[in-house]
């Protein structure tokens, strides 16, 4: 297997266009780039913003390395941060920053992430079970799927993909230990998985695949912590923008703006408030997609959901 190396990272951003486009409208000041990847966002972000200054954090080093390079121009208005989105408020803390003008985060695994077969994200290659963002941490995917009890893999898969057949599937990895690679992994959901729903829709693996690789990451409890942080320290017209690819991420990020809009408000809806709380900010619409062109260009920005939210 040839080992692929930073120089080969490559992410073609999605919905470049509409993230701009509401970059353009928030006030000067700081900016988080909290998945900053490619750096094709930010540097995009920072050639049509001269007054934002932007803070580039990631789990993944190599991404970092790249964005580092591919922002040496702006090195004046970028600092970089290898941490996880929990550590958000912390680095704001650290750097004595008490408000931001906006931030991004563009949720789920990069193109180079799948294509790089080492790090063990596709179902398609051959790879080590690892999945880690961070290569760092210690847990990777495969003491995951070989430690777990069928009851508590069940559950994972469910929770994080809304997979119909999580049982059958916790079932056959448990039948099947050792698992030591990707391919392996994915021949045996695939086996598990009916006849008839293999013949429907994408690779049966997809949802499993997406389900270990947000628990050996900690996805959900890291976007809950990082996202509310970050909603915090928006300024008066500041926005926050968040593309995800998955319902369980949207359901997140849907429920957190919700709240900061209504401020919290208890009261029934379609009933007038009379808890007392405060809006905050607003929707300027409910949730838009990628256009028909980029979806035809890039393939996986197909499932994208870009949300925004804009402080009062």
């Amino acid at each position: 297997m040839e080992k692929k190396t930073t120089s080969d990272f490559i992410h073609k951003a999605v919905m470049l266009e509409e993230v701009v486009s509401v970059v353009d409208r928030v006030p000067p000041g700081v900016f988080i780039d909290a998945t900053v990847g490619g750096a094709t966002h930010s540097k995009a972000i920072l050639s049509r913003r001269d007054d934002l200054k932007l803070l580039a954090v990631d789990r993944d080093s190599s991404a970092l390395e790249v964005a580092y390079n591919r922002l040496k121009e702006f090195s004046e208005r970028v600092k970089f941060f290898h941490a996880p989105f929990s550590s958000i408020e912390k680095i704001l803390d650290d750097q004595n920053i008490s408000l931001i003008s906006g931030f991004l985060f563009d949720l789920g695994v990069s193109s180079p992430q799948l294509d790089f077969e080492e790090r063990g994200f596709s179902y398609r290659k051959e790879g080590p079970l690892d999945m880690r963002m961070d290569i760092t941490q210690d847990e990777t995917a495969h003491e995951l799927l070989n430690n777990l009890s069928k009851l508590e893999l069940q559950e994972i898969i469910k929770r994080n993909s809304d997979e119909r057949f999580a049982g059958r599937i916790a079932s056959s990895i448990v039948a099947n230990r050792p698992l030591e690679n990707t391919l392996e992994l994915a021949e045996l959901i695939k086996k598990a998985v009916p006849a008839a729903t293999r013949r429907k829709g994408g690779h049966p693996a997809k949802r499993t695949f997406q389900a270990i690789r947000m628990e050996v990451n900690n996805e959900r409890e890291e976007l809950l912590a990082g996202l509310a942080s970050s909603i915090s320290k928006l300024k008066a017209n500041g926005s926050g923008l968040v593309i995800s690819y998955h319902s369980g991420e949207d359901r997140i990020v849907k429920e957190l703006f919700r709240n900061t809009v209504t401020g919290g408000c208890t009261c029934p809806q379609r009933l007038p408030c009379v808890c007392g709380a405060i809006p905050k900010g607003k929707l300027p619409h409910s949730g838009i997609s990628p256009s028909k062109e980029e979806i035809n260009s890039n393939r996986r920005s197909k499932s994208a959901r870009l949300r925004v939210l804009e402080m009062l």
